[in-house]
């Protein structure tokens, strides 16, 4: 299946941008409710969308696969409840991948959602996070080009 990928750009710089990956309070203003992060290879990679729930609408057991700081990072990533029987069982079976570039104050980012399967299951699954990738990058922007964070 086709990977699903974001070019943005960002007037913000790239330490903003990163930190807004990379710290539990930098990607709660812009993604999930609570999150526990840990950047760096193993580390935890948690999002809870449902907060205070942390078993159900969450990333939790997903990890950092790749930590390059300020160049690019990978995770492991667990869908949301309604695909979690294939999506999620035994393991996260998608992964996240992002990269930055830093220029004069501005940051560029390629975001890559792989790992996807065939069927129309996995295709409607598929949709759900190009919507939702689109949704949340939108909050980011906002985030690292006012400091405003989600409501």
């Amino acid at each position: 299946m086709d990977t699903l990928e974001f070019h943005l750009s960002f007037n913000a710089p790239l330490d903003k941008v990163w930190d807004a990956w990379t710290t539990a309070n930098g990607i709660t203003a812009w993604l999930p409710m609570e999150a526990t992060i840990e950047a760096r290879v193993g580390g935890a990679f948690e999002l809870f969308f449902a907060a205070p729930d942390r078993e159900h609408m969450c990333t939790k057991g997903c990890v950092f696969t790749l930590v390059e700081p300020k160049k690019r990072l990978a995770f492991t990533w667990r869908g949301p409840d309604q695909f979690l029987e294939f999506m999620n069982d035994p393991e996260p079976r998608t992964f996240g991948r992002v990269e930055f570039y830093g220029d004069n104050g501005k940051t560029r980012m390629v975001f890559e959602h792989e790992g996807w399967g065939e069927g129309d299951a996995w295709d409607e699954a598929r949709e759900w996070h190009r919507m939702a990738w689109e949704k949340a990058f939108g909050n980011l922007k906002v985030y690292v080009e006012t400091g405003k964070r989600q409501q």
